[in-house]
Order: structure tokens, then sequence, then C-alpha cells
């Protein structure tokens, strides 16, 4: 047992019976204590509750869809990371579901030992964030433990855990011109085959919360961050 994992505490919201139980049996002897809710309404209710470092979240699920859940969880303000299931695997899925506030996400089929990785992989990065401090950067702070990025005007913006990381990328590299394929190793640990097109999600969301001028884009090179106040010093 990975004794790195022995305390961390997930949801699994799963509708079949067989694969729920089948990731309750393997992920539980990854070390991890696991929690399994057959649907969306019982899922939601559970998720909100403070003790889970991490949550498995299927799609296609009944009595509430998996989207509406995340959408609802996110407007509470309920930022426990989350892994999105999805069956089609899709890039505008995926979207889907970034959009809603995933962390993650992972198509069926799927091995097991991936899911296990990139739970630990959100998990203790989540817990970095939280012991983190602030990063100023051209007009911006990045809050790391609240997850929340600052304006020059004192408005605090709230942050999805994917745009916090992607603005995170940005802002320790002001001024620096950042291809797409950087930007999704590090945002993605272990999935290497993530559409380009998600960034460019990522990208339009952070300059409709911050401004268009934040971040620029550089043909055939990839993004570069000015924040609101370009050139200064970061």
């Amino acid at each position: 047992m990975d004794e790195g994992s022995r305390t961390m505490r997930i949801l699994v919201v799963e509708d079949d019976v067989t694969l729920g139980q089948f990731l309750k049996k393997k992920l539980v002897e990854s070390g991890f204590a696991v929690d399994v809710a057959m649907d969306g309404e019982e899922g939601e209710v559970l998720g909100r509750e403070d003790h889970y470092q991490a949550v498995v979240l299927d799609l296609g699920l009944p009595r509430k869809p998996g989207l509406e859940v995340l959408r609802s969880w996110r407007r509470q303000r309920v930022m426990v990371p989350v892994i999105v299931l999805t069956a089609r695997n899709t890039w505008q899925e995926r979207v889907e579901g970034i959009e809603a506030g995933a962390d993650d996400y992972l198509g069926k089929p799927f091995h097991v030992e991936e899911l296990a990785a990139r739970l630990k992989a959100i998990i203790h990065r989540s817990a970095a964030n939280a012991r983190g401090s602030m990063i100023e950067a051209r007009g911006l702070g990045l809050d790391e433990a609240g997850q929340t990025v600052r304006l020059p005007d004192g408005a605090v913006v709230q942050l999805s855990g994917a745009e916090f990381r992607l603005l995170r990328l940005f802002m320790l590299q002001p001024g620096r011109i950042l291809s797409k394929e950087a930007l999704m190793g590090g945002i993605y640990d272990y999935d290497k085959e993530v559409d380009p097109n998600v960034i460019e999600v990522y990208v339009n969301h952070l300059r409709k919360k911050m401004g268009k001028e934040v971040i620029r884009t550089l043909r055939w090179q990839g993004y570069r961050f000015d924040g609101l106040i370009p050139g200064a010093d970061p």
C-alpha cells in the first residue's frame, strides 16, 4: 500500500454498480478511503462534505447529470478537485467538463492505475496550493491558497482548478512566449494527448475574467502573458 495515500478520502459518483464497486475495491487497495454514490443527487449532497480530498465524477448519472452536479458545486464554492469520467472522450465533451469546473478528465475505458495516479497528482497539487502564498506579476496577484486572482482595482476573481494552474504558469514567466505543448504539459501530468482546443478554451476563460489584453496570442508560436501592466517588472 502507498503510505502517501493512506489518509486520502475520495468520493466516486458512478451509477454503474459493477464499475463503482470495482473502482472502490481497486482504489482501496491503492491506499485510498473510498465512498461511492450511485446517482447525481446523492453525489451532490456528499460532495459538499469537507472531508473529501478529491471526487471521481461520471457524467452520465441518473436523477441529476454529472455536469449539473459539478456546476452546482462550483456555484457553492465547493472547490474539491474533480476528475470527470467521460464515455465519449471527445474534445467537445472534455471542454464541457472544463467549463463546468473539472480539474482533469479520463475517457472510458481506462486503467485504474492511471486513475489512481491522477488522483494522487491533483490531491498533492491541491495541498501544495493550500500551503502556497501570493504570486504578483504585472498588476495581478494570484492567491494560491484561495485559488483566486486579484485585479488592480481590488476585485477578486474565483478561478477553476485548470484556470488557476494555467494562469500560474503564465505569471511565473511573464513576457515569455509559451507554446500550447508547454502549457498542456503544465496542466496535465499524466495525459500527453490533450487536445490543443482545450488550451484555447482556458485562455478565453481567463480573458473573459480579467480582460483580453492579459494574454496575447502569437500566431504559430503560442501565448504570452502581458498582464494588466504590460512590460512591468514581474
